[in-house]
């Protein structure tokens, strides 16, 4: 399956027909370790890694066995033994996703459900032990042909992982607030554009409202960037480098996770590949219709997100300083395309004209950055390290920064300038401004795209093994180890998100990770406290989410029971996003109100040291409500319920509140 380590291309085993019966005792024992543990009331995640392991340890003996004398030099059993522990990993995640989707989406009864479980598993280990576990006493390949080995496997595995956890893995709250911003179909809306809004009407329109539905439109764009990327890496350098630059889009986390969650940088990542592509044909080739193709690309880009402006000061940057590109300040095709973006981005136009520019003066009051008015720039660096790896980052700085060049033809100068300029004048934008101001982790991430394909042909260099070795050296030796570590996790992470892994707990891990996580069966608990207290006022609650919007979303898309009447927490003055469009004020009622939030602090104050409590009637104090499934503790939510809301008016300014805000 995975071709990491050196070893060439072999065929698949001779003597295959040896591993039929081995073959089937595995799938047998791990079918009845599964129905039995099942049977005797274990729950999921227990029974198929115990069914699991106990066919994956056969399966080992039998092809470990017969190999007692290893022809290959250097090569021990340890070795064959780490290789098969991560072809086992990678299994396992796949297997415990595929039984997810089967017995959680589709519903069908777990006894059917582990057979086609039982046969994936079957062929990863098999596949993965001809390609990667086993030595083969064959010629060493050259390293084009190791990295496109590799990269193949690699992208498909991660095609195949990202498909199957896209609908059992819960919806995050920024996923949620995008699906609302469907339910309210608008031009545009007041923090981010209309694409992803479009992408999420279209996805669950043919899904329904869930987890597959919202987030099919960012598995459909991680695609599209797949492609454009390749087509830009393979008009820059060969196929064989673009083959390698989608392994690294595939597989450094910031990509891994656009092509998966359903956020704005989703469509925004794909349009930056597309946007990059079709300026390459048009400056670089020199192809009038590619301007055409700039146009589309740019307006649907600043659609889903208005970052990728910063690609059209990055056009305009190369126009002036490239003496080729500058003839085209001399023909319409640019400015066509200037007003064909213009043309798509219109109707974000027509709706900031409809509501005082609020959109457009509140994006640009985030230009700076999150406003804490903090030095950032350590903290920006270690944000592009989380987003591409450290050896990501190293690659990429080693691509960026000038160096000997032993060809300098004014292709591959004129080349080498449109990378420059296309990653390095975003990048700088983004390092001047944290100077004065920290910038969200995030923002970075797609500036990146046009290193790719500069990283990508360096990894398919010749390792210098003579003397000592430089440090372009070190980072293609690290890549290595770097792609099994992002595999090994990302594979590990998905399946503890969904199914978990028996013994490990999910709270005290990492503080903020259940908060914003189990939003379905939290949601569960919060619609029995609201039909309790229904039951004894006799009237409908109101659920008010007390974040700026995360609680309030997350809980929407998550009532299946009966519908909850919910807002935000701007109908106490604070902000609330689009929260304040679409419901914009509360009067006073006695109706029962239900706050809920992630934290405790949520419940009692708001920004500017209000009190919330001096704007509720009779409000109880702040509860937790712990939510369990299956005997296991996931999280807890904290709620308070008072006995109606008296409005904005008894807005008062708390002492408490101010010295917690201080603290």
């Amino acid at each position: 399956m995975l071709e990491l380590a050196g070893v060439g291309r072999r065929p698949l085993f001779p003597d295959h027909s040896r591993f039929a019966v081995p073959g089937l005792l595995a799938a047998f024992l791990d079918g009845l370790l599964f129905e039995s543990l099942m049977s005797y009331g274990a729950n999921l995640a227990l029974s198929h890694i115990v069914g699991f392991l106990a066919a994956a340890t056969l399966h080992y003996w039998f092809i470990s066995r017969p190999r007692l004398l290893y022809d290959l030099a250097g090569y021990s059993r340890w070795t064959e033994l780490g290789r098969f522990l991560v072809i086992c990993v990678l299994a396992l995640s796949v297997r415990g996703g595929l039984l997810a989707v089967l017995i959680q989406a589709w519903d069908i009864p777990p006894a059917a459900a582990i057979l086609p479980a039982i046969a994936a598993t079957a062929v990863m280990l098999y596949l993965g032990s001809v390609f990667y576990v086993i030595p083969s006493g064959n010629a060493l390949p050259s390293p084009e042909a190791d990295w496109r080995i590799a990269s193949f496997g690699i992208i498909a595995f991660v095609i195949l992982l990202r498909l199957i956890y896209i609908g059992v893995a819960q919806l995050i709250p920024d996923e949620a607030y995008y699906w609302n911003y469907a339910q309210h179909m608008d031009l545009s809306f007041y923090d981010h554009p209309p694409m992803v809004a479009w992408l999420i009407w279209l996805g669950t329109s043919i899904f329904g409202n869930s987890e597959f539905g919202v987030r099919v439109g960012a598995f459909l764009c991680g695609l599209i960037t797949m492609g454009y990327l390749f087509a830009l890496t393979r008009n820059l350098y060969d196929s064989a480098t673009g083959i390698r630059a989608v392994l690294l889009l595939a597989i450094l986390p910031f990509f891994f996770a656009t092509g998966a969650l359903m956020t704005t940088d989703a469509p925004l990542v794909a349009a930056w590949a597309a946007t990059l592509y079709y300026l390459e044909q048009a400056l670089i080739a020199q192809r009038e219709r590619a301007w055409l193709g700039v146009g589309i690309a740019f307006g649907l880009g600043i659609l889903s997100k208005y970052t990728l402006g910063l690609v059209g000061i990055a056009a305009l940057v190369f126009v002036i300083i490239d003496p080729v590109a500058r003839r085209w300040l001399r023909h319409p095709y640019p400015y066509l395309a200037v007003l064909l973006a213009l043309l798509l981005f219109s109707p974000v136009i027509i709706w900031n004209m409809e509501h005082g520019w609020m959109s457009i003066l509140f994006q640009s009051g985030r230009v700076r950055g999150v406003g804490d008015d903090e030095f950032g720039l350590f903290e920006l660096i270690l944000h592009f390290a989380v987003l591409l790896t450290p050896t990501g980052l190293l690659a990429a700085a080693l691509v960026l920064l000038p160096g000997t060049r032993q060809n300098n033809s004014v292709s591959i100068c004129r080349r080498r300038l449109f990378i420059m300029v296309f990653t390095g004048v975003p990048l700088a934008i983004f390092l001047i401004l944290s100077i004065f101001d920290t910038q969200r982790f995030h923002w970075t991430g797609p500036l990146w795209l046009m290193a790719l394909p500069a990283m990508a042909s360096m990894m398919g260099k010749m390792r210098n093994f003579s003397g000592n070795p430089t440090i372009a050296d070190r980072v293609m030796a690290a890549w290595r180890p770097t792609i099994l570590a992002c595999l090994v996790c990302y594979a590990i992470a998905l399946h503890y998100l969904v199914l978990g892994f028996p013994g490990i707990p999910y709270q005290g891990i990492y503080k903020g990770f259940p908060e914003h996580y189990f939003w379905r069966q939290a949601t569960m608990g919060i619609e029995q406290i609201v039909e309790d207290t229904r039951r004894q006022t006799g009237q409908e609650p109101i659920v008010v989410g007390m974040s700026k919007w995360s609680v309030a979303s997350i809980v929407t898309f998550y009532n299946r029971g009966k519908p909850m009447e919910i807002r935000s927490r701007n109908i106490f003055g604070d902000s609330g996003a689009m929260y304040d469009l679409w419901y914009p004020s509360e009067s006073p009622t006695t109706r029962p109100v239900i706050l809920v939030g992630m934290w405790q602090d949520n419940l009692e104050c708001v920004r500017d040291s209000i009190e919330i409590g001096k704007m509720l009637a009779n409000p109880d104090p702040v509860r937790q409500l712990a939510i369990t499934e299956n005997g296991k503790s996931l999280r807890g939510v904290y709620y308070r319920i008072a006995h109606g809301y008296l409005g904005k008016e008894y807005r008062q300014i708390s002492p408490k509140c101010a010295e917690e805000k201080h603290t």
